[in-house]
């Protein structure tokens, strides 16, 4: 189970100074230790969030970003009633894990190929509930 913290900001210059900001005005070592994931929704016009999703794997991004340490998942997903919008979900066991891939050379590539492309984003964030799905809840879940 997930505890959402929805973060709405639109990025539009230095991917890593602005993800810095978000971190110091939530403070983030209060999540150290936790599960978080991040949904982050790229728009454009023309098809160009699904050609940035098709670069980011087709330019083995994507694969050594699943490789980093602490990665627990990174997947494109597209919404079926939005053409110009790519989601992606992108998973990490802690915060700290989180800051390394955030300071790596990785961001860059990321930051260069979302402007090729003209995109902006929306970011909501997760971080895990230890307490797990409630019982009420796990009458609707079909395992």
């Amino acid at each position: 189970m997930y505890v959402r913290v929805t973060m709405v900001l639109i990025f539009q210059g230095d991917l890593e100074l602005h993800f810095k900001k978000v971190w110091d005005f939530i403070g983030h070592e209060e999540a150290d230790g936790v599960a978080i994931t991040v949904n982050i929704y790229y728009n454009g016009v023309d098809g160009n969030a699904r050609k940035f999703a098709e670069e980011m794997v087709s330019s083995g991004i994507v694969s050594d970003i699943r490789a980093e340490d602490g990665n627990m998942g990174y997947k494109y997903f597209f919404p079926m009633d939005d053409k110009e919008t790519v989601l992606l979900i992108d998973s990490w066991k802690d915060q700290p894990s989180l800051d390394i891939h955030h300071a790596s050379p990785m961001m860059a590539k990321i930051t260069e190929l979302r402007e090729k492309y003209g995109l902006h984003m929306r970011v909501e964030r997760y971080v895990s509930d230890e307490t797990g799905v409630p019982a009420a809840d796990r009458t609707f879940i079909k395992e």
